[in-house]
């Protein structure tokens, strides 16, 4: 029996994995969906305070307090520089690291300097509320429907989508052991139109992995094609 850790991405929370986790769970594994702090169901927890370290918090603490070991800890997207953090934080802890097209940061980067054209986007159609900078509005999302296009999928994740406050895409990564999390079993999973628009140094570090797999589909593929996620995320439970 394996352990996974599911970390969402911006704007979206654990209700993401909803399609998914049962697929894990039907095979006899314990599956984890941790909503980060201001985003989700915990929305009425953000602050200006909020930023890439209380995300690494959050997931290292549920590491923590589960008494979690041997971790399979997925990251979705922004969800690659929570997972990141989380590895470089609690590396007795964590197995291995599956970046779901996700972001894959050195230390000293920030998700705007990995991802650079995609944020300005972003952070040019953002807005203040409440003295917190936020992006990735549902009404008015520069980069769309995160790849879903299916009218009642984009319908649900409307309903439950949070602005994202830009505070966590702006931080930089600070790596305390990043030759150890480099170490970590690492496996990169695709999504073909997301490889193909990303820029020469982006494709490279997503095709750089123990193992790479790739899903011809929009960027929220756990939503999309849950099933062929859920078979690529089994296969590592038998490494």
């Amino acid at each position: 029996m394996a352990t996974y850790v599911l970390v969402h991405g911006g704007g979206h929370g654990g209700w993401c994995w909803r399609r998914l986790a049962p697929l894990l769970r039907a095979e006899g594994h314990d599956v984890y969906t941790p909503t980060l702090t201001g985003l989700g169901e915990r929305v009425h927890l953000l602050s200006p305070d909020v930023d890439l370290d209380t995300h690494i918090t959050d997931v290292v603490g549920l590491l923590k307090y589960e008494d979690l070991t041997d971790v399979i800890l997925v990251g979705h997207s922004y969800g690659g520089m929570v997972i990141t953090g989380v590895a470089d934080r609690a590396l007795s802890r964590v197995g291995q690291l599956v970046y779901l097209d996700g972001s894959r940061p050195r230390d000293g980067e920030s998700l705007a300097d990995v991802a650079e054209d995609a944020m300005a986007k972003i952070w040019s159609a953002g807005r203040v509320v409440n003295g917190v900078e936020l992006v990735l509005f549902p009404d008015t999302n520069p980069l769309g429907s995160f790849g879903v296009t299916e009218t009642e999928d984009i319908a649900w994740m409307r309903s439950k989508l949070t602005p994202h406050p830009w505070n966590t895409f702006a931080q930089p990564i600070r790596l305390a052991n990043q030759a150890a999390v480099a170490r970590i079993p690492r496996t990169n999973i695709n999504c073909t139109p997301t490889l193909q628009a990303r820029d020469e140094e982006a494709r490279s570090r997503a095709l750089d992995g123990d193992r790479v797999w790739e899903v011809d589909t929009g960027h929220d593929l756990m939503i999309t094609e849950p099933d062929a996620v859920a078979a690529m995320l089994l296969k590592l439970a038998l490494l």
